[in-house]
């Protein structure tokens, strides 16, 4: 049975053992992890959990006992995948290849009994924040009990605990995710429904993890949330993201933090005066806008007005250096006009952002946006997301050429072939999954490795990736 899924490979697993906890004296099992960075540090969580518990990952789903199914809930496209990935299991189980599958996280959380109607095929399935007791639900399926089937808590006041993970990103870069939930209503957006209200992960926690991180070769940090901006307002009353990036930058043996999903709220001056003066954050600055016309950001229930987002964009470029923004935009959301688009393609001209990704607007019925009138045709969402990619796409090239001949560093992911010495890397510019790339030719003063941050020269580009060659020592 052909697969072309995200199966979880042991080999990309560093902290896998091969023998004691790990070991398979409990079962084999594959694992497919789907969707967006925080549903992947829970992945690893429950990885870890596993190997402790004694299960042996492996590749192949048809050499394993059973498969877990790590979903993602948050647009059609996204469930339409994990729908897809659960029925190629279950096939799978259909044929005797494998006893079971157990379906987890957002999926999961948000179908509920109703998944389970849809494919009552299913063995178990583990919601967001059950996701601790994943090998105590393995465990019930290798047994052969027939005892709780489903298991779904409560969103924790606290941020649940992410350490003692099995990665499945490479060595030296990792996730960190500080916070769950959002307290945000967008009008759009299901989270809230499936992850819960906002819970911070307290500091103290959260510098523990990035130092178990960094002392398992993590060099990299990506720091995460659902809103970041948001940080410890639950538990500390005010936003601490900037304590928590100080003592982050205090961490030995990190190099680089980069951050992520910031909400353009609480960016006070204190916030960006640390980012700014920081040697380990980089000039990048991930905040999803969405839209800039008022009527629909008043629809979106944004909390922002098209005026304070312009300025803080302004502010932001004026007082970090080399700051690369990456930002999202949805196009044909209900009541979006001819006008209203015209304005956000005038925008994305005028704030000539570096880094743009742009959704159609889905349809998702539990949210409010579902009863708004004025929904559009899927092909108008289409031609809105199609123009305005191609407008930034211009921006983007412009960018890469105005690199050639300058010099940065990138850090080193793979190699592209060795004989060539051809390696793949990323810039400050560059988050893993969502951004562009920068190919490294040269051995500089010593061989390349991944992991290795390496200066290096701009040569020329191909479309959104750099092209580059190796100049100095790499560390």
């Amino acid at each position: 049975m052909p697969l072309s899924l995200p199966i979880v490979e042991p080999s990309a697993t560093p902290q896998a053992r091969t023998d004691g906890p790990g070991s398979g004296t409990r079962g084999k099992y594959a694992f497919v992890s789907l969707g967006c960075p925080k549903n992947l540090v829970d992945s690893e969580r429950m990885l870890g959990l596993l190997r402790d518990d004694g299960y042996r990952l492996v590749q192949d789903p048809q050499e394993s006992d059973f498969v877990v199914i790590n979903t993602c809930g948050f647009i059609d496209n996204a469930r339409q995948e994990s729908m897809d990935t659960i029925d190629q299991m279950l096939e799978l189980k259909r044929r005797g290849q494998i006893r079971g599958v157990i379906v987890s996280g957002c999926l999961a959380e948000r179908e509920r009994d109703q998944l389970l109607e849809q494919r009552p095929e299913i063995d178990s399935l583990v919601g967001v924040f059950g996701r601790d007791d994943i090998a105590r639900m393995a465990g019930n399926l290798v047994d052969g009990l027939d005892e709780q089937r489903t298991i779904f808590r409560p969103a924790p006041i606290r941020a649940l605990d992410d350490t003692d993970r099995l990665r499945i990103t490479p060595q030296h870069f990792a996730y960190l995710k500080i916070s769950e939930g959002c307290d945000r209503l967008c009008t759009f957006c299901a989270i809230p429904k499936m992850r819960g209200k906002h819970a911070s992960k307290p500091q103290e926690e959260v510098i523990r993890e990035a130092r178990q991180l960094v002392q398992s070769g993590v060099r990299e940090l990506i720091v995460v949330a659902q809103d970041t901006t948001y940080y410890g307002r639950d538990i500390y009353g005010e936003s601490r993201l900037t304590e928590l990036l100080t003592q982050l930058a205090r961490v030995d043996g990190l190099e680089w933090i980069r951050l992520m999903y910031f909400y353009p709220m609480y960016i006070d001056d204190r916030l960006i005066e640390t980012i700014a003066e920081s040697e380990k954050i980089l000039p990048y600055i991930d905040m999803p806008l969405q839209h800039i016309n008022a009527e629909m950001l008043r629809r979106m229930s944004r909390r922002v007005t098209p005026d304070g987002t312009r300025e803080l964009v302004a502010k932001l470029r004026g007082r970090i250096d080399d700051l690369v923004i990456r930002t999202t935009f949805i196009t044909g959301f209900p009541g979006e006009t001819d006008e209203h688009f015209n304005e956000l393609v005038d925008f994305v001209r005028e704030a000539r952002f570096q880094r743009l990704g742009v959704f159609t607007y889905s349809l998702e019925p539990d949210t409010p946006a579902a009863k708004l009138p004025g929904h559009l045709p899927d092909e108008v969402k289409a031609e809105r997301r199609d123009r305005l990619m191609q407008v930034q796409q211009e921006l983007a090239f412009q960018w890469c050429a105005d690199q050639v001949g300058g010099a940065l560093e990138v850090i080193i992911d793979k190699a592209v072939d060795q004989d060539k010495n051809v390696w793949v890397g990323r810039s400050f510019a560059d988050a893993p999954d969502v951004d562009a790339l920068v190919y490294v030719t040269g051995q500089a003063r010593k061989p390349l490795a991944a992991g290795q941050i390496v200066p290096v020269e701009i040569v020329g580009h191909r479309e959104y990736d750099l092209v580059a060659a190796a100049v100095g020592n790499s560390r």
